[in-house]
């Protein structure tokens, strides 16, 4: 390349014009000179050599195998740096090793005893699972002894007496637990595990199941389960009493009740049972349900007294108003007027007082609804059934 470029040089120095300024040196003679545009020079040049590759520093290389950090938190609740995992971790990726392998292996024998074989196998019986020592203290104390109530409860759920006439039994003495004479109706008490004992007979250890009945009350019927009382609704189911020891024997036959009242003039739907949380649950006004009256009215009905009726009026110091007041159509073969009234107070004699308030007189009043439950119209006077789910969840109540 630098041959080249001399002779470029020079042969451009030879073609150019001569030069005006002096030159001590002796001019030559002009020289012609010419080149071909087809000259090739055939130049080739050496590969680079290969760079050096640097030498490692000694100094930089670890004397030991290279270490990896862990951060653990040791037993004393500190964190600490150490250059090994812990052991905890390295027995859970063992352990998750070894059952990955044992579960492939069942999985594989598995789909070959199936494929071997033509007889449909019966599935694998699982173990119960284990539950922590809390959650079986939990159970054993609020599940597995539930059956232990209060020692009023329990002997008016056995059929001794009211709740009140059972406490009123408790604080005269005449009730002993265990050999042990017991003054407090709140004792807890198991009557499958205790020995009671009432005015010196044995309580029965199975107690009756609940019984929950739809009467249809006929009229001069009272809302008592008292003794002396010879037409209580009660007594309308002495044939249900007694057929009991038959359907089941070695339980006590129940004690019976009406969820709230009716008086004595009044008909229609009455529940009769023997739970006291459900009768209570009823009750309550804070189950706000709704009861359904028909009263038939002696003389005309105008729109007056309908206004008047809706109004609403006081009872026992509340004003009670009713949900809906409406005049029935007249049916052919009654000639006295009816009103549908709809309240949800059921305070004593509510429903006789807003027709009163109103200037009418009642001829006879029937209730045929609570709640959800409609008094069956097929039901005849002092008859009554037995209600079942679907009944009870009309009435607000989930057993």
């Amino acid at each position: 390349m630098g041959a080249t470029t001399a002779i470029a040089a020079l042969s451009l120095h030879c073609f150019s014009k001569s030069h005006t300024h002096f030159s001590p040196f002796r001019t030559l003679p002009r020289l012609t000179c010419s080149f071909s545009s087809s000259i090739k020079f055939n130049i080739s040049f050496a590969p680079p050599k290969p760079k050096p590759k640097p030498e490692p520093d000694a100094s930089n290389e670890p004397d030991g195998p290279l270490l990896i950090p862990w951060i653990v938190r040791g037993e004393d609740g500190n964190l600490r740096l150490q250059s090994e995992p812990p052991p905890s971790l390295l027995n859970a990726i063992a352990t998750a090793q070894t059952g990955t392998k044992k579960d492939n292996k069942q999985t594989k024998t598995t789909a070959a005893t199936a494929t071997n074989t033509t007889k449909p196998q019966k599935a694998r019986s699982t173990a119960p699972p284990q539950h922590s020592k809390a959650a079986r203290r939990f159970y054993n104390q609020n599940i597995k002894e539930s059956s232990a109530a209060r020692l009023s409860k329990v002997l008016a759920a056995s059929g001794v007496a009211s709740r009140r006439s059972c406490e009123e039994l408790i604080f005269e003495g005449k009730v002993t637990v265990n050999g042990t004479v017991c003054n407090t109706p709140q004792t807890k008490v198991d009557p499958a595990k205790d020995v009671i004992y009432v005015n010196g007979n044995r309580l029965p250890k199975r107690q009756p199941q609940k019984v929950y009945l739809a009467l249809n009350k006929p009229k001069g019927y009272i809302c008592s389960s008292g003794e002396n009382e010879s037409k209580s609704v009660i007594s309308l189911f002495d044939d249900y009493l007694n057929s009991w020891g038959k359907k089941h024997p070695g339980v006590p036959t129940p004690r019976l009740f009406t969820v709230g009242r009716l008086d004595v003039a009044t008909t229609g739907l009455i529940i009769v049972t023997n739970d006291g949380d459900f009768a209570q649950k009823l009750s309550h006004p804070s189950s706000n349900l709704s009861k359904e009256y028909i009263a038939t009215i002696d003389g005309l009905v105008h729109k007056r007294h309908l206004i008047a009726i809706s109004e609403g009026t006081t009872v026992e110091g509340v004003l009670c108003v009713p949900d809906v007041v409406e005049l029935l159509p007249r049916q052919p073969e009654m000639q006295r007027t009816r009103i549908r009234i709809v309240v949800h107070e059921g305070r004593k004699h509510e429903v006789r007082e807003l027709v009163k308030r109103a200037g009418l007189e009642i001829h006879s009043l029937k209730r045929v609804r609570i709640g959800g439950f409609r008094l069956p119209p097929d039901l005849g006077l002092g008859k009554y059934i037995e209600l079942n789910k679907t009944n009870l969840n009309a009435l607000g109540w989930k057993s």
